[in-house]
């Protein structure tokens, strides 16, 4: 599977069937070539002038499914949203 056919892919929480968004990039390791976290950007802000918000970084193991047209991810999005503020 490629990258660009990730990014066509929409994410999909299985715990709460909350709509997370598209695949933005994803983090890889160089030395086995395996995907390690899928990065996806968070809402836009009013009607997108203003940036966007925390993005939400998904590890690979809390991948469940990957399908036609989505992914199923099994997360804590609140848990992610405030680990990556604590990173900024």
């Amino acid at each position: 599977m490629r990258f660009c056919d990730l990014r066509q892919k929409e994410v999909i929480n299985v715990r709460d069937c909350q709509r997370l968004g598209f695949v933005a990039d994803i983090e890889f390791d160089p030395c086995c070539g395996k995907i390690c976290q899928l990065i996806i950007p968070g809402p836009g802000k009013f009607c997108g002038l203003f940036g966007r918000d925390t993005e939400c970084v998904i590890g690979w193991n809390c991948v469940r499914q990957i399908g036609a047209d989505i992914i199923l991810v099994d997360v804590n999005v609140e848990a992610i949203r405030k680990n990556c503020d604590k990173d900024l």
